[in-house]
């Protein structure tokens, strides 16, 4: 069956959920879009608000204390949120490839070889059988390699060995701090045979997430050789039907695995930072139109919160101090923009409990963007974060209250001190009364004014008068 772009458009968006949410724990969803990027800590969330219907964040927040869903680099060597169950056959599937990428030239250059590197991973998991922050980590390692190349080294080290991010607290459980926790499960590292076998068990997880793909698709998923997918593809046999690509490439399927009519109607949707939807392909143009990629995908690899409009990329949206604004890149009808408002209403809502500027850090990019009609969704809702519930028999604590914004702190912060008054340099005279005195004081005898002398140098200095203190909230 030959297939049209339309066919793997909506064939992948149905796959992922995103013609329609559905029922399903977060676990549940997280398996079936195979992995949810999560470089930055707000797009699990967002990713599943997008997929799952009725989506609760204190679900997720749940399922990554309780380590059902773990955070570490198993897929394209970049950190992905994935099922505690699957973590060990996703990694060992790209052992191969992460092992030449992070144990290669950068550990020669710090001075020690690929073997050496690899025996202190294993020392590393031994020692993160508890949680370890970054410092304790890297200090680890200065022990036996000295502090000069543990730096050097340790880069490499942590990308390579197979350590999951602990949650640390935050809006989005994880937050700048880094810690690491050696996994309940440890993957067989240096095993070619225990390679093959999980890269084989992975393609067939690809194809029921986004296939119909190709060779070269799952390559780019995975971050792995085409030689070694070839060769799954080979070992898989009967178990993959075969389609033919709007190019005439080949496409791998599955057999039971549905094809949406390609008139299937895609509704608009505002998706995360690196959505997977977009990444997920050799060829991109599946989601993203070719004219569009260059904007969208930086040069540095940062892949900007785009919204998609009839299944595929059609601008970006953002956070402002207004609320949620998008720009489009092309045009899109009424229906589109109303359709944006109401995902962009729920979105607000979200964000509102957790942090109204997700993506703030990006926003540079924004002023580089080509021109595009740009409107307001929806308004900026009020920061309400809800305080977690407290353990049983736990003393009832008063909960904190709501952060402030620290740009209109500092805004107020220079205005009051613009309206502080004038405070005089020259200090009062002293008044003494003299002997004798009965209790009058003495009028005030004018003296010269005298040049004010330098901090540090001999002669009586000028009282200075505090200034107003000014609280400012601190984000812990």
């Amino acid at each position: 069956m030959q297939l049209t772009a339309d066919h793997l458009n909506r064939a992948t968006l149905d796959r992922q959920s995103l013609l329609r949410r559905r029922p399903n724990d977060v676990v549940g969803a997280v398996r079936a879009a195979v992995a949810v990027q999560a470089q930055s800590p707000a797009s699990p969330y967002i990713g599943l608000w997008n997929r799952v219907e009725g989506f609760d964040p204190a679900d997720l927040d749940a399922a990554f204390t309780a380590f059902d869903l773990v955070r570490g680099n198993p897929i394209r060597m970049t950190l992905h949120a994935v099922a505690a169950a699957d973590y060990r056959p996703f990694r060992e599937a790209t052992e191969p490839s992460l092992y030449a990428a992070k144990l290669g030239s950068r550990i020669t250059e710090a001075g020690i070889t690929a073997a050496e590197a690899a025996r202190h991973c294993g020392d590393m998991l031994a020692f993160t059988a508890e949680t370890r922050t970054a410092r304790d980590c890297e200090a680890r390692l200065a022990e036996t390699l000295g502090p000069d190349t543990a730096k050097a080294a340790w880069p490499g080290i942590r990308q390579y060995a197979p350590l999951l991010r602990v949650p640390l607290g935050g809006p989005w459980r994880f937050n700048e701090k880094v810690a690491y926790l050696a996994p309940r499960d440890l993957p067989a590292l240096g095993d070619r045979d225990a390679a093959d076998r999980a890269l084989a068990d992975l393609v067939l997880r690809y194809l029921a997430g986004f296939g119909p793909a190709t060779v070269p698709d799952v390559a780019q998923f995975a971050m792995v050789q085409r030689g070694r997918v070839k060769q799954a593809v080979k070992a898989l046999g009967g178990q993959l039907r075969q389609h033919e690509g709007p190019q005439g490439e080949t496409l791998y399927d599955l057999p039971e695995a549905p094809i949406p009519d390609p008139e299937t109607p895609a509704p608009p949707r505002l998706m995360a930072m690196w959505d997977n939807v977009f990444l997920a392909y050799h060829d991109r143009s599946r989601t993203i139109p070719a004219d569009l990629r260059a904007h969208v995908i930086r040069s540095n690899g940062d892949v900007l919160p785009m919204i998609l409009v009839d299944g595929r990329a059609a601008g970006v949206w953002r956070t402002t101090p207004a609320g949620i604004e998008a720009t489009a890149f092309r045009p899109l009808t009424d229906d589109d923009w109303t359709g944006l408002a109401a995902e962009a209403a729920a979105l607000a809502a979200l964000l509102a409990d957790r942090d109204p500027d997700a993506y703030s850090r990006y926003r540079h990019w924004w002023p580089r963007l080509p021109a595009g009609r740009t409107e307001l969704l929806a308004p900026r809702l009020r920061f309400r974060p809800r305080p977690a519930p407290a353990p049983e028999g736990a003393r009832h604590e008063r909960p904190r209250a709501p952060l402030r914004d620290h740009d209109a702190l500092d805004r107020q912060h220079r205005r009051r001190h613009r309206e502080l008054p004038r405070l005089r340099a020259r200090p009062r005279p002293h008044r003494r009364r003299q002997a004798g005195d009965p209790g009058q004081r003495r009028p005030r005898v004018p003296r010269p004014a005298r040049a004010l002398e330098p901090r540090g140098a001999a002669g009586r200095q000028p009282r200075r008068l505090p200034h107003a203190h000014v609280p400012v909230a601190v984000r812990a």
